[in-house]
């Protein structure tokens, strides 16, 4: 795509968000950024603030939003287990009404739009790894419910929304994403670890720590959003964007513990309801439709995000 594209991110103030907008004006795009400030921060996206090309904009998505743009990344949503479980009948209409009024400004304005799903639409999956193919097992009454029914739902829309009204909408799959700016007391593991270690706290393990989880460093995901927004508009996805690498949650507690130097013990506690045991992608799509796989060893981007955490915490 060539630079000067006016885009709109919606939940660009957050971790993953902030970072796409840097990469977006880094191209030398027109940026406009649209975060309720829910989870997101406007530390996040601080220094964008003197770049002419940048706009940020509190704004929340369940209500409509006309602006002129080009294309549309649809990242507005809390992602943690914790920020959407607190306000579960929110966290639901953020997908469902965030997307259709997204969906309906791209039909309006004939722009791209590319809507970040997550690896939760797959549930506790039954098969390993998981593949775009595999509708999921989710139970759509537990508490995790509010976000993977949510983002399953505006799949849909983005689907029906291409075949009725022949919107561009493209669908990306996030698995476990880390790096800098993750909020600190977001629940999730890397973050959880890292603070926990650097304050000398007790290391938080859920269930035995067997479960597993592949992690991708934040650059290489908004690589990935990037090649897939600019794709051709035959191509809408769904495409999983993750890191195949799998590890244990304990190795990842304990390799957290060794690069910190932490004098911090690892305990156990029981383990959430609907927590899935294994989170590994199928990135054969990616690979062989963008040329896409991550670059970032865990060892290379763990130091990054400690580094990150340590600055933060003072």
């Amino acid at each position: 795509m060539a630079s000067g594209a006016r885009i709109l991110v919606t939940g660009g103030a957050g971790f993953i968000g902030s970072h796409l907008c840097e990469r977006l004006l880094a191209e030398g795009h027109d940026v406009l950024c649209a975060d309720n400030f829910y989870t997101g921060t406007k530390a996040n996206v601080a220094h964008l603030m003197g770049n002419p090309y940048f706009e940020l904009l509190r704004h929340d998505v369940t209500f409509p939003l006309y602006v002129e743009v080009d294309l549309i990344y649809n990242l507005a949503c809390p992602a943690s287990p914790v920020h959407y479980q607190r306000d579960p009948v929110q966290t639901m209409k953020t997908s469902v009404l965030g997307i259709i009024n997204m969906l309906g400004l791209a039909k309006r304005r004939q722009a791209k739009l590319l809507q970040a799903s997550t690896s939760e639409v797959y549930g506790d999956p039954e098969i390993h790894p998981q593949h775009e193919g595999y509708v999921g097992h989710v139970n759509m009454l537990g508490p995790r419910a509010c976000y993977d029914e949510g983002k399953r739902a505006a799949e849909t829309l983005c689907a029906d929304y291409r075949r009725q009204h022949r919107v561009d909408a493209k669908l990306i799959r996030i698995f476990n994403t880390y790096g800098p700016r993750m909020h600190p007391n977001d629940g999730r593991v890397v973050s959880n670890f890292i603070v926990q270690a650097l304050k000398g706290e007790e290391i938080t393990l859920y269930g035995d720590g067997n479960q597993t989880r592949s992690f991708c460093f934040v650059n290489d995901l908004v690589e990935g959003m990037t090649r897939v927004m600019n794709s051709d508009s035959d191509f809408s996805g769904p495409v999983n964007l993750g890191n195949p690498h799998e590890i244990t949650v304990r190795e990842l507690a304990e390799r957290v513990v060794a690069m910190t130097g932490s004098a911090s013990r690892i305990v156990y506690r029981p383990l959430p309801e609907n927590d899935p045991k294994r989170r590994k992608p199928d990135i054969g799509l990616a690979q062989k439709t963008f040329g896409w796989e991550p670059r970032v060893p865990l060892e290379e981007g763990l130091a990054q995000t400690i580094d990150y955490f340590r600055r933060a915490l003072g």
